[in-house]
């Protein structure tokens, strides 16, 4: 078993004298202080690798603890677990942005304590390897798949250094192309769970009957068609990590039910009597704005409270274009590989249109216009022939003879602005709806409800392809 040193901070002497005899009997090196100033001092003295913490003991709590931790490089090389009780969940969340590794309720689970702090261990006994790795993505101007020397990407790759290693559920905001399930993907490369799983899930893509089995599992006959057991996206993530892309798409009743499961750590497959443990990592993402989400009741308050321990904000491409070149060979290199060809650059007029164009689609767009450029250029380098057709007449536009430009006269409603907006980008767009959904970075089951709300006369009248 492992010989990691856990200190034990927690005012309850029967609780701390019966974690402490645990603790030991698991083969840990184990020191208990009665309070957060003990602890404080035996952090100096003794410095443990590991540290379980309750939140509320005198003259020094745990929060405080924890700060003080933050602030010293001793906390470089302790996980700190909090013990926390159940209704006071909220405290245990403050305490995972502030740093913490993991969190767990009392009564304590000692299954789960147990879990944790093996995977607190495995943790530490990696770091190096994951600080080496980390170092080697960043000189290079990438980290995991993502790519850019700017500073907007410099300091989402801070961030992402920053959380991978915790248990913390991570939100992914931004627009449609803009990266997101990349920042996931990178999470789970540089976390202890990189050998396990990582599995997304598109909550938009699944119809509203299917998604609850999907995501949870279904038994045989659990409803009709369920002619065998199927296992969901939880359990196939098992020790590893499990994407819920486009969270704010998910009906509101499978919403409460993944709160639970977030919660308890346990699910039960629809139409099953028994309760499964699950060690799952969660991350989320979205491209809408989440306040407003949940103003207008389309994502739980709750859950996303607890998915939101720690935010993620991934910048549109045009909002950080010195990132193109970069971004254009790393394309080029993956679209050579992807279809056998031998394309090297771009032309520099190339890269000036790339330059000038608002890119509605964001990284996504570019990718698509990349490859589309390697399958037709017969020789080494990119050129402007080579591109769509048409490429760069949806920009973002201001001169007022503009004929794809949306003009607004003074008390249009935002609901009757909305509409044009999107009728626009359709016409634009020849009416590819999927197109046109990028453009406005909204999923494609919204932009079928927006249609639906402004009637059937527009709903036919908008038959164009999905793709």
């Amino acid at each position: 078993m492992s010989q990691e040193k856990v200190l034990i901070v927690e005012d309850e002497e029967n609780e701390r004298t019966g974690l402490a005899e645990l603790l030991s009997s698991w083969g840990f090196r184990v020191e208990t202080a009665a309070d957060g100033m003990e602890g404080w001092e035996k952090v100096g003295r003794w410095s443990p690798s590991i540290i379980v913490t309750d939140l509320k003991m005198p003259r020094l709590g745990g929060m405080e603890l924890l700060e003080r931790l933050a602030e010293s490089q001793t906390s470089q090389a302790s996980a700190v677990i909090v013990m926390t009780a159940q209704g006071t969940i909220d405290s245990a969340v403050r305490a995972m942005r502030m740093g913490a590794y993991d969190y767990i309720t009392k009564p304590i689970d000692t299954d789960r304590l147990h879990t944790i702090l093996e995977k607190a261990s495995e943790l530490l006994g990696t770091k190096v390897e994951l600080e080496v790795h980390r170092r080697k993505l960043r000189d290079s101007g990438s980290l995991g798949q993502l790519v850019g020397s700017s500073k907007k990407m410099q300091e989402i790759f801070r961030l992402v250094d920053m959380v991978a290693p915790s248990t913390a559920s991570v939100l992914i905001t931004g627009a449609s192309g803009t990266g997101k399930e990349m920042v996931a993907r990178t999470i789970h490369e540089l976390s202890t769970r990189r050998s396990k799983p990582f599995v997304p899930i598109n909550c938009a893509a699944i119809p509203e009957t299917l998604i609850e089995s999907e995501i949870f599992g279904h038994e045989k006959g659990a409803f009709t068609g369920a002619l065998e057991r199927r296992t969901g996206c939880f359990e196939l993530a098992e020790g590893g990590t499990l994407l819920l892309d486009e969270i704010g798409e998910m009906p509101v009743g499978t919403q409460a039910k993944l709160l639970r499961v977030l919660e308890d750590r346990k699910l039960r497959r629809l139409g099953s009597k028994v309760e499964t443990s699950v060690d799952v990592r969660v991350l989320a993402a979205t491209n809408k704005v989440p306040d407003e989400a949940v103003a207008r009741g389309e994502l739980r308050n709750d859950l996303y409270y607890r998915l939101n321990v720690f935010n993620i904000h991934m910048p549109s491409l045009r909002e950080h274009k010195e990132d193109i070149p970069e971004l254009v060979q790393t394309l080029l290199a993956e679209m050579n590989n992807k279809h056998g060809r031998k394309v090297a650059t771009v032309s520099e007029a190339v890269l000036n249109q790339f330059n000038n164009y608002s890119w509605p689609g964001n990284v996504r767009e570019l990718r698509n216009t990349l490859e589309r450029a390697v399958i037709v250029c017969e020789g080494a380098i990119v050129e402007t022939k080579h591109l769509p057709p048409g490429f760069g007449q949806i920009a973002v536009r201001q001169p007022a003879n503009d004929p794809d430009a949306v003009r607004l006269g003074v008390g249009t409603t935002v609901g009757e602005a909305e509409k044009m907006l999107i009728l626009k980008t359709l016409e634009a767009t020849s009416n590819n709806k999927t197109k046109a959904a990028e453009i406005l970075g909204i999923s494609l089951k919204t932009l079928h409800n927006k249609l639906k709300e402004y009637g059937s006369a527009t709903a036919d009248a908008m038959t164009g392809k999905e793709e």
